[in-house]
């Protein structure tokens, strides 16, 4: 029976190629404009770490001074006395700092000219508990962080630039003036948004697309940055200037981050018992006036309280799903013209036999056709939506890639909306009166 169905829905849209190609350049029209947003939205808030983004936490402590109006929220990084505390006594398996810097790099044997490149500044732990992928050597060690050894891991594309792609571990770069021995070379890596280093989002007023920059292309121990690439750490915020500018070991400003693993409930709240005995304690020593302000939010509370999804992009969302409706209306007006110009058709059927179920069933076929022609069509305007996408200069355009789950949303969207769009003109022709229709003829 479904094949019968679906050969008489074949022929019915043949009769009437301008009609239903109207309906299909519609369908495919707004759901090519809502998927390729949409597909932009799942690409951006998606989770950049499943299956380890609950057990990564991101601890706050704020001692600035109380002013005259007490902070609902802590400043989003942490002062050096503060990181480097936490960093070394929190009962965590594993702990990393992490600080952004520009750097003036070079390598002796490559003929490539110096330039500057961001370097992140961080601590061993940072490697395998953001599950960094290596395609040469390792990060460096904990031993590493404490004896600031002069060693770097560099990004798959740094790689490629200065050695050619060759396995470079062992080679020496030259940061700013000092030799730096390279102990690894990350695969391709792209994490979306770049989680380790988002800070600063509830004051962008939406403009977070740089959070879905590249990584750095340099990583070094902290405590080795600190003396390399000295002078050239911005602070987040200050409460009094540095006495040196670049130069905030013992300033007045946080400008650093921290993460830690916890990975069962018990250790999570160890570290916030752990988090707030030092806030009290820092406050008997006039350090802290704030403890209640002290904070421990997973990944995803900390992406979600950073809005990292830019608002346009939010917004294109929703004026696409909006152009979407309009797209079905349209729909739904040309499949009522077109069921109801075969009213005789229709009576006819129903006085040889055909029930009404039978002819909600045909026409609901018909839409479904309409909606999978609209579908495919609307699957290579997303395509073509994506690409252009990746035209833009954005920080996120590299990502732009249409995956698999979209791909089958696309399809299942344009058939589903279809179907909905053509119930009310199938329940229609479905209560069309046969006595009427052969009086008629």
């Amino acid at each position: 029976m479904f094949t019968y169905y679906l050969q008489q829905g074949v022929r019915s849209l043949r009769r009437t190629p301008v009609l239903t190609g109207l309906m299909v350049l519609s369908i495919a029209v707004g759901i090519g404009a809502s998927m390729t947003t949409l597909t932009v939205m799942h690409l951006l808030s998606g989770d950049p770490l499943p299956g380890r983004s609950q057990h990564l936490y991101y601890p706050q402590v704020d001692a600035s001074p109380r002013g005259e109006k007490s902070r609902v929220d802590p400043l989003d990084m942490l002062d050096y006395t503060s990181a480097v505390d936490l960093w070394r006594d929190g009962p965590a398996e594993r702990k990393a700092l992490v600080a952004n810097s520009p750097a003036k790099l070079s390598a002796p044997t490559s003929s490539a000219p110096a330039s500057i490149t961001p370097m992140l500044s961080t601590t061993a732990d940072f490697f395998p508990m953001f599950q960094v992928p290596m395609a040469y050597g390792s990060g460096w060690s904990r031993e590493d962080d404490e004896r600031r050894a002069r060693v770097a891991v560099i990004s798959w594309n740094l790689n490629q630039r200065l050695f050619g792609g060759k396995d470079s571990v062992g080679q020496m770069l030259r940061i700013r003036d000092s030799e730096v021995r390279i102990v690894g070379v990350l695969k391709p890596w792209r994490p979306a948004p770049l989680y380790y280093a988002v800070a600063g989002g509830r004051f962008s007023q939406g403009d977070t697309a740089d959070f879905y920059r590249a990584p750095q292309d340099v990583m070094m121990p902290l405590f080795s940055s600190l003396q390399v690439n000295a002078g050239n750490f911005q602070q987040f915020t200050c409460w009094g200037l540095p006495e040196q500018p670049g130069h905030l070991e013992n300033s007045n400003c946080v400008w650093l981050q921290q993460w830690v693993q916890l990975d069962t409930p018990a250790q999570v709240s160890a570290y916030e018992r752990f988090l707030q005995g030092y806030v009290q304690q820092q406050q008997q020593l006039g350090r802290i006036s704030q403890p209640e302000l002290a904070r421990l939010s997973s990944l995803m509370q900390w992406l979600d309280f950073n809005g990292v999804v830019p608002r346009d992009v939010r917004l294109q969302a929703w004026m696409a799903l909006a152009f979407l409706g309009i797209c079905l209306f349209n729909t739904v007006g040309l499949l009522l013209a077109k069921f109801l110009r075969r009213t005789s058709e229709i009576g006819v059927l129903r006085a040889l036999g055909a029930t009404r179920a039978m002819v909600f069933q045909q026409c609901l076929i018909e839409a479904a056709l309409i909606g999978l022609a609209g579908g495919l069509g609307g699957l290579l305007l997303t395509a073509f939506g994506l690409w252009n996408i990746r035209q833009q200069p954005l920080a996120y355009a590299d990502m732009m890639q249409l995956d698999l789950t979209m791909l089958g949303s696309t399809l299942a969207a344009a058939v589903v909306t279809t179907l909905l769009a053509g119930l009310l003109p199938a329940l229609r022709a479905a209560r069309i009166d046969p006595a009427l229709q052969i009086k008629a003829l």
